[in-house]
């Protein structure tokens, strides 16, 4: 066997999901090709009681997280049967987060958790080298059936995390006339103290909130145990990026399905915004998300497709995806203060007197810090401490930070009056809405909410800007076309 082979795995099996009252549980088995067995207990726990409605949207729900090691697997067994269109599903994501992990986990050789003999050489990768080796394989295929009918179009489910773009889109929803049901999953681990302080108060103010439980966290972990190219003490890094998954919004989406069915939700909102992918991205011949494809609008269409053949009248959208973090950040300060103290945007927060503080340190929080600053807004509101900013103006750089080049430089523009910041020229686009029909189309907003979102967005941007020539520029009030995507 040569050396840098990532195979690690026979087989990823997924037994059929148990349903207990408000608990789903499954069994999955990793077989290592010296036919070692490993399982571990997948469990999801609701508010509510789980009826055989939910058994198909759980048993995709439980699929999602196996597509992250599909590169590593010879097959993934699905000990049930599923539709035509779940199997579609399945097959298009499969292939999609195998590419984005191989490329942007694997190839580009800096990962900290993976040995340094299996980073492959860059001048020996193939365009096939990122598709997924599992081929998934369920006991039976069947027929498309719709899962459940009349879903109510002023209804809105928000993926809620505690950070600023669940937040935001919650209070957009809100002021648009919709009924809003903050929608959080609590992974078992420290994430949780993200979101808790959001929850806490969405519990306390919007009957409509729920939660669900889940062990998900504590399954990623079990599998790097799994991999032989994971260097043996990874649990011993810290490092502000997942060692190897991308697959994550999927499972959140297809755990909370059930509480769509039954509340009849016929919007689920992520707080997806803009992202900068001005044109198709390959690497080597691989075409990639810069890992960040169940953010993008593909995701969004992709999933509308299978919304139409299984929860028809559910539709998959984001209101930001036309706006920067930094212009996201300025209207949730702005227009919802209230909801803005809510927020932490962090990797590591931390409790003190029954309080969640940011860390101020880690990617996410100088991110934020960036946008606060340079729109000259008060990062104490979301607890941040004084020690914190003035560190940020001490020790922060351009590099320092994981976000879009333009929109970095733009909010360094914006605090150019500070000796410590990075040089930099203003970037227009940046602060305007966003209109490209494959990464950021305004048709894609729902009828019932686009001219009133759009009113909103206009109040905090400079105008609007389209994509000529590979560049951003500005252009008159958008208008929509004859054609519309959405119904």
């Amino acid at each position: 066997m040569v050396k840098n082979n990532l195979l690690c795995l026979s087989s990823i099996s997924l037994s059929d999901l148990v349903i207990e009252k408000n608990t789903a549980w499954a069994e999955i088995i990793t077989t290592e090709l010296d036919s070692t067995k490993s399982r571990f207990k997948l469990m999801n726990k609701y508010e509510d009681d789980l009826q055989e409605v939910h058994l198909p949207l759980l048993r995709l729900a439980f699929c999602m997280p196996l597509l992250n090691y599909s590169l590593f697997s010879k097959r993934i067994q699905l000990n049930f049967s599923i539709s035509k269109a779940d199997l579609s599903l399945l097959n298009d994501l499969n292939i999609v987060f195998s590419r984005d992990i191989f490329v942007n986990k694997i190839a580009e050789g800096t990962n900290p958790y993976i040995l340094p003999e299996f980073f492959p050489d860059p001048e020996k990768i193939k365009p096939n080298d990122g598709n997924p080796k599992a081929v998934i394989q369920p006991i039976q295929i069947t027929d498309d059936v719709s899962i459940t009918k009349s879903m109510d179009a002023m209804r809105s489910g928000v993926l809620s995390s505690g950070g600023k773009d669940s937040l935001l889109t919650y209070g957009l929803l809100k002021e648009l006339g919709s009924t809003v049901y903050p929608l959080y999953m609590n992974e078992s681990g420290g994430h949780w103290r993200t979101a808790l302080t959001a929850y806490q108060y969405h519990k306390k103010i919007e009957s409509n909130t729920q939660r669900v439980w889940t062990n998900v966290d504590r399954f990623y972990s079990f599998m790097l145990d799994h991999l032989r190219f994971i260097r043996p003490d990874h649990r011993k890094i810290w490092h502000d990026t997942y060692p190897i998954r991308l697959c994550i919004f999927p499972f959140y989406v297809f755990s909370l399905l059930p509480i769509f069915v039954d509340e009849r939700i016929g919007n689920l909102l992520l707080g997806s915004e803009f992202d900068d992918l001005r044109y198709e991205i390959q690497y080597k011949g691989i075409k990639h998300y810069f890992g960040v494809y169940d953010q993008h609008q593909d995701y969004d269409v992709r999933m509308n497709q299978w919304y139409e053949k299984r929860i028809p009248g559910l539709y998959q959208w984001s209101a930001l995806r036309n706006i920067s973090g930094l212009v996201d950040q300025n209207i949730l300060v702005r227009r919802y203060p209230a909801l803005a103290k809510l927020q932490r945007s962090c990797h590591s927060c931390h409790i003190k007197n029954s309080v969640v503080y940011p860390c101020g340190m880690c990617s996410k929080c100088l991110g934020i810090l960036l946008y606060l600053l340079a729109k000259d807004l008060d990062p104490t509101l979301m607890k941040y401490q004084r020690k914190d900013i003035e560190e940020f103006y001490t020790n922060v750089g351009a590099s320092s930070l994981k976000l879009d080049k333009d929109e970095k430089d733009q909010s360094f523009f914006l605090l150019k009056q500070k000796d410590a910041i990075p040089k930099v020229q203003y970037v227009d686009h940046v602060e305007k809405i966003h209109v490209h029909t494959s990464t950021c189309d305004p048709r894609l907003y729902p009828k019932q909410f686009r001219n009133g979102l759009l009113k909103i967005l206009e109040e905090y941007t400079t105008g609007y800007c389209i994509l000529k020539n590979e560049k951003w520029v500005p252009t008159n009030k958008w208008q929509e076309q004859a054609a519309t995507i959405v119904p």
